[in-house]
């Protein structure tokens, strides 16, 4: 009779990995009442972000104007906010360039002096003060 065989390996199985519990994190309460060194207490604030104001749109609902004229002016508000800004910067910068001109026009007449040079500034200042 004869004995099976039995096949034998150099590498064994591995031995199960035991399972190691993972860290869980156990918030520690604050100590009544909380307070810095010094005393002062600990002041926790949650802060939120305001809705916007809809008083305008509420008063509109209110006195029966359409929620189409509510929506327009919550959209184009806006936009004529932007429009008017927009136009009073160009002609703010147009109104200092006209000043600037002018001041340099006056200066020059009044450089290149002589009888005609200060007939012109003259009336340039004339021009000025009736405007």
């Amino acid at each position: 009779m004869t004995t099976p065989r039995r096949y034998q390996f150099d590498n064994h199985l591995p031995a199960p990995r035991q399972e190691t519990p993972l860290p869980l994190y156990q918030p520690q309460p604050i100590p009544d009442p909380a307070a810095y060194d010094d005393g002062r207490p600990i002041v926790v604030q949650h802060i939120h972000q305001a809705p916007p104001d809809r008083t305008v749109q509420r008063v509109a609902l209110g006195a029966g104007v359409g929620g189409g004229a509510v929506a327009a002016g919550v959209y184009f508000g806006p936009l004529l906010v932007a429009a008017v800004s927009s136009m009073a910067i160009s002609l703010g910068v147009l109104a200092l360039a006209v000043t600037v001109l002018v001041w340099g026009a006056v200066t020059v007449v009044r450089s290149v002096g002589g009888p005609d040079g200060k007939a012109a500034a003259q009336t340039l200042a004339k021009a000025r003060r009736r405007h």
